[in-house]
């Protein structure tokens, strides 16, 4: 917010000052990547090791036949690590629920929640995340990551955490939405680099899905973050090769070998790699329907108590290790193939052969996927030579049941992903199509489980470019990219066609007011007019205190129009926008006025620049905190030296289209509306995003529902509504 006293400060910075905050700007990017990658390595650490412990006592109560007390243990120890998980995110932190994903994209947006980049947010979702993922519920880490990079950037963008006593002067550099907004798209880039070893797809995640405003600047600074965040995880790694990590495994941070270096595919390949891609559309928008009305039903739940979301999670955990335990038991045990790649069966903690139930010298294939991590069971999938190793049957069983379950699993009180879920499930659906084409096609079925990974994520994420370099950074083979690319645009657009992507979805139901980068197409057809509610409310140039205070304790606005009256103009005039925190900061200090005369000689005296500054989030003064006598009410502000005086106008006649294209490319928070006729009242209107939303514009213009200017999309069937 531009007022006088912004302008004088930056003018007043001299040449080191400005070199400071160019520096400062890198060196954030820096201890960004740095800090994300130590919390991302220490969370694949953590779970390796925690899941790994877990797998492997059970693995030996199975080879003792001691299998009531492998379940025991297996149950137990999943149901502890869901309960804690839980706790703390009711009872600390409840802005931890769930992936962060959508409430990181809505932040840059413009959208503030509040505790979304709480010290305690991120400490809880760390905690959170690892016990939730080392519970065995079909949850991932990636969201949570991205989440947690978030965090770290905007606590370094705001100073600290003042709560916690924990700030730095030297940090309290930054003092406005975009600074701090370009730290956090950097800290989501980190996430996505850290969690997926993907530093170039974290950058192209962070700029396709997550930043509504991008610049060249911020692209440079967000693939140094990610480069700082690849070389710190490289070397962390390299420690962990040498065997100095406890159990952990392969999966995780190591990169997936999925092909051997020359990939043979034909002009016969490609009408299976379109099917994977038409199906792919369809089960992602099918999985982005089913996971809105479920957490439909789980927002009912949770509105009833604490009590009941922990009690939501613990059923989610006993019914997650029933299936998991219970279903190998169906399947058929396998022989052992004579030449393995690996020790048959498995012993330890990962690997393709689960002993199980069976017999010496046997394996079973089921087992093999549920009994591992997430990260193993992609693995296993993705793996080459292994077109023998999984049965018809075994697969489908494994597909449908991630599939169900990561539905199930993503709406409770606990930090989960969906990143990871959605790749096993596509991975397992397209290792089944593999199967079921056999040796008509000449892609082995490790390259039909990563092109139903790609299939199954751009048919519920909606990512094209970002989606395609993770899963090549994940396989480390560039042969693979006409596939994947020619899957992602096809499931893409196939789901295009009946639902929004799976963020969308999520923030809807959440609530947050996101605006998309296009207008409806029914916008186009009404005015900034049409839409403007009132009552307007403004103050004068030079205002009543206690005018000021009835108006901040009656509305909820955060923005206020300032026009001047005769005598201090010769007709009203507007003269620019005042914030509600600016306003709270004038009578936090008490700079009043004995008689309505503006005071030129020292309007600034007592303030800083740092005093209008962006606050923290949840940080903001509050105008019930103030204590005024009586004698201070009647007294005056004069609020010229604080206002903005160029803000963004749009004539009362602007297309509502154009007026939000210009609302959300330039970042704002708020428009003025404007007469078109000069003479009357200054201001007619003030919008915020709330104006530009769908639901608020089709309640005051009903009729826009039944318009022909409308988005095609075709719906589910009926039966869905059960849900």
């Amino acid at each position: 917010m531009e007022n006088a006293l912004f302008k004088q400060d930056w003018r007043s910075n001299r040449k080191i000052q400005i070199f400071q905050y160019i520096f400062m700007k890198w060196t954030f990017c820096f201890l960004i990547g740095l800090l994300v990658s130590l919390v991302g390595f220490f969370n694949n650490l953590a779970v390796e090791n925690i899941a790994g412990l877990k797998f492997v006592v059970t693995s030996n109560m199975m080879l003792a036949r001691r299998f009531v007390a492998a379940f025991a243990i297996f149950s137990s120890s999943n149901f502890a690590l869901t309960l804690f998980a839980s706790l703390i995110t009711a009872f600390i932190a409840p802005e931890c629920a769930g992936s962060g994903i959508p409430e990181v994209k809505a932040y840059l947006n413009g959208v503030d929640a509040p505790a979304i980049f709480s010290l305690r947010t991120l400490l809880v979702k760390i905690i959170g995340s690892i016990s939730a993922v080392s519970s065995s519920l079909n949850v991932g880490k990636a969201g949570p990551m991205v989440h947690t990079g978030a965090c770290i950037a905007a606590i370094l963008g705001q100073g600290g955490s003042k709560k916690y006593g924990l700030t730095w002067k030297w940090l309290r550099f930054f003092k406005n939405d975009r600074d701090r907004r370009d730290l956090v798209t950097c800290g989501s880039a980190a996430g996505i680099a850290a969690a997926f070893r993907a530093p170039v797809g974290g950058v192209l995640f962070a700029l396709e899905e997550m930043a509504s405003w991008w610049r060249s600047a911020l692209l440079w600074r967000a693939f140094f973050t990610a480069a700082i965040v690849a070389i710190v995880l490289r070397a962390l790694i390299d420690v962990c090769l040498r065997g100095k990590c406890g159990l952990f495994g392969k999966g995780g941070l190591i990169m997936y070998d999925v092909t051997s270096a020359d990939i043979p595919y034909h002009l016969w390949d490609v009408p299976p790699v379109i099917l994977l891609g038409v199906v792919g559309g369809i089960l992602g928008s099918l999985y982005n329907s089913l996971l809105e009305k479920v957490l439909r039903i789980y927002n009912l739940i949770n509105e009833k108590g604490t009590f009941f979301k922990i009690i939501l999670a613990c059923c989610i955990s006993i019914c997650t290790s029933c299936l998991l335990f219970g279903l190998p038991w169906i399947a058929s045990c396998r022989p052992c193939p004579l030449d393995p790649s690996e020790p048959c069966p498995t012993i330890g903690r990962s690997g393709n052969y689960k002993k199980f139930q069976c017999a010496p010298g046997h394996y079973n294939d089921l087992a093999s996927l549920f009994f591992n991590t997430n990260d193993d069971a992609i693995k296993n999938l993705f793996s080459k030579n292994t077109d023998a190793e999984f049965q018809h049957s075994s697969m489908l069983i494994f597909f449908v049941t991630c599939f169900f379950l990561s539905i199930f699993s993503y709406g409770i009180v606990a930090p989960t992903g969906l990143f990871v879920p959605v790749i096993v499930t596509g991975a397992s659906y397209g290792r089944l199509v593999g199967m079921l084409i056999g040796s008509r096609s000449t892609l082995n079925h490790g390259l039909f489980a990563v092109l139903g990974s790609a299939s199954l994520l751009g048919g519920s994420m909606r990512m094209t470019v970002s989606l395609c370099v993770i899963i090549l950074e994940l396989t480390n083979n560039l042969l693979l990219l006409p596939l994947i690319m020619l899957v992602l645009l096809i499931s893409k657009t196939v789901a295009d066609a009946f639902n929004g992507n799976i963020y969308d979805l999520i923030m809807r139901s959440k609530g947050f007011p996101y605006l998309e980068a296009h207008a409806e197409p029914y916008m186009r057809q009404l005015t900034v007019r049409d839409v403007v509610t009132g009552p307007l409310r403004l103050f004068q140039g030079i205002e009543k205190v206690a005018n000021i205070v009835h108006v901040l304790k009656t509305t909820g606005h955060n923005g206020f129009p300032v026009v001047d009256e005769p005598p201090f103009s010769e007709a009203p005039v507007l003269v620019g926008l005042i914030l509600r925190a600016h306003l709270i900061t004038l009578l936090k200090k008490k700079a009043f006025l004995h008689s309505p005369m503006p005071n030129f000689s020292d309007a600034f005296k007592g303030f800083m620049a740092d005093d209008f500054a962006k606050k923290g989030l949840g940080n903001g003064d509050r105008i019930e905190d103030i204590d005024l006598s009586d004698e201070e009410m009647n007294m005056f502000v004069d609020l010229h030296p604080f206002i903005n005086t160029s803000p963004y106008s749009v004539v009362e006649t602007m297309s509502l289209a154009k007026a939000l294209i210009l609302f959300r490319e330039v970042g704002l928070r708020h428009v003025l509306v404007v007469p078109k006729i000069p003479g009357g009242v200054p201001v007619v209107g003030i919008l915020t995003r709330h104006d530009f939303m769908p639901e608020h514009v089709l309640n005051v213009h009903p009729l826009s529902l039944r318009s022909r200017w409308r988005r095609l999309r075709f719906q589910w069937p009926s039966w869905s509504k059960i849900f």
